[in-house]
């Protein structure tokens, strides 16, 4: 598989370790407009640390054009194809919420080791009654954008590397129900304990295409300037071809972690 002829993304270490980073997705200066909007919202002053009393300021969904033309740049298009397969997945309307993240000594509670879920269970409004399935039915990608530069102390997102793998044993006996977030990250974060650990870092502009399965987890804000990141999912467009032709990257993921 290797390298992507169009994109330069590096398929075989996607499906090895979890995640792939597209450097440059979005440009720099479109992360600036949009961080000018998030800044507002957040009621703190950029230029007045005094004002940055919370750990963490969650944001609501942003779909107006700043945010929209991040999410659909032809490199980011093309990045999705390659990963998650040609024509596969839905367009992002918007980036969803914000969890912008501020220097503090504060915890700010939500940094547990987990994976996401991806539909809904038998209360749609109870977000941690969600589910998730082998096939990652209504999930085809994590997404995390950056919209600030982040380095090692800026609360980058923690990953392990190559848990992805250690998921779909878990999920397989469990049919399409799949399990709840809570029981499947439960589950998973105990099976990944050996897996090493890398952090989301990049510039403004950066996008971490992340494996559906791969356990992740928030963390402090330890350095100066606040971070600002989105993480919505990419939605599948179609049905999984986990068992039959064609996989893509992610699937082939997938069928690796069951020694297929």
């Amino acid at each position: 598989m290797q390298n992507d002829s169009d994109t330069d993304l590096d398929l075989d270490a996607f499906v090895a370790d979890g995640f792939v980073r597209v450097a440059g997705a979005f440009p720099g200066e479109l992360a600036a407009e949009c961080r000018e909007i998030l800044w507002r919202d957040t009621g703190c002053d950029p230029a007045d640390p005094a004002t940055w009393t919370r750990p963490v300021v969650r944001l609501g969904a942003y779909a107006q054009p700043p945010f929209r033309a991040a999410a659909n740049t032809p490199r980011l298009r093309a990045a999705f194809d390659a990963v998650a397969g040609a024509g596969r997945w839905e367009p992002l309307g918007g980036l969803g919420t914000f969890p912008v993240r501020f220097p503090s000594d504060d915890p700010a509670g939500d940094d547990g080791w987990h994976i996401d879920a991806s539909f809904p269970g038998d209360d749609p409004t109870d977000f941690f009654k969600w589910r998730v399935n082998l096939a990652s039915r209504g999930r085809a990608l994590l997404l995390l954008f950056l919209f600030s530069d982040v380095g090692e102390d800026d609360a980058p997102t923690r990953v392990r590397v190559g848990s992805h793998l250690d998921v779909p044993p878990l999920l397989e006996p469990e049919g399409e129900a799949g399990l709840t977030m809570l029981d499947a990250s439960e589950r998973a974060v105990a099976a990944t304990e050996h897996r090493p650990v890398a952090l989301a870092t990049g510039r403004a502009g950066d996008v971490y295409l992340c494996h559906p399965f791969l356990v992740h987890a928030a963390q402090r804000h330890r350095g100066t300037e606040p971070r600002f990141m989105a993480q919505p999912p990419l939605v599948p467009s179609g049905a999984s071809r986990l068992d039959g032709p064609g996989p893509s990257p992610v699937e082939i993921a997938i069928r690796r972690g069951l020694g297929r």
